[in-house]
């Protein structure tokens, strides 16, 4: 895409407000903090604009969505490969904070998937979680993630039915509670 400097801003703000809640919300699931998520968003933001001039115009919410997913991939293979390094303001520091039910994006996502749902979310391992936010809740295609999490559309297939497994499973209680499925029927 060609664009004059201010053209390519203006552009880009058009496209990115369009898609910030969703893009926001993805990444607040894959963090599972507030504070990470808005971390997550800011970087993808930036990086997404020092490369709009390589977006094609095709899909900006799968290609911003691509953008936060490498980013949380990457964070979180560098975790997984060294040690946690705290600072002095995590040792039993408390930051006071408003209670959770007052963050207007709780309130979202508990109307939109209920807090049941967005636990049993936050306890699939991350490669299953990530895909299904993608598929079942930003509703992208089989190739849009593939191409989001660098894996062929087998993997995506194999993750999609492992990681909603995984949500049925932990889900069969509450479902049974709520009287949405009776006892002895089986969880499909």
């Amino acid at each position: 895409m060609l664009f004059g400097r201010r053209d390519k801003r203006d552009a880009f703000e058009r496209y990115a407000e369009s898609v910030f809640p969703s893009v926001f919300g993805t990444a607040l699931r894959l963090t599972r903090s507030r504070e990470e998520a808005e971390d997550l968003c800011q970087e993808a933001i930036v990086r997404a604009y020092e490369a709009f001039d390589r977006f094609d115009g095709t899909n900006f919410k799968a290609w911003l969505l691509r953008i936060v997913t490498n980013l949380y991939i990457n964070k979180y293979r560098r975790q997984q490969r060294g040690p946690h390094m705290g600072s002095l303001d995590e040792d039993g520091a408390v930051e006071p904070t408003a209670a959770e039910t007052v963050l207007p994006d709780r309130a979202l996502f508990d109307e939109a998937l209920g807090a049941e749902v967005e636990e049993a979310l936050s306890k699939v391992p991350a490669d299953f979680r990530i895909t299904v936010i993608l598929s079942d809740i930003e509703g992208l295609s089989y190739q849009e993630i593939a191409d989001a999490t660098d894996v062929p559309i087998g993997t995506v297939r194999s993750r999609l039915a492992r990681g909603r497994a995984l949500l049925r499973t932990a889900l069969a209680e509450y479902a049974l509670r709520e009287g949405i499925v009776k006892e002895g029927m089986e969880i499909e």
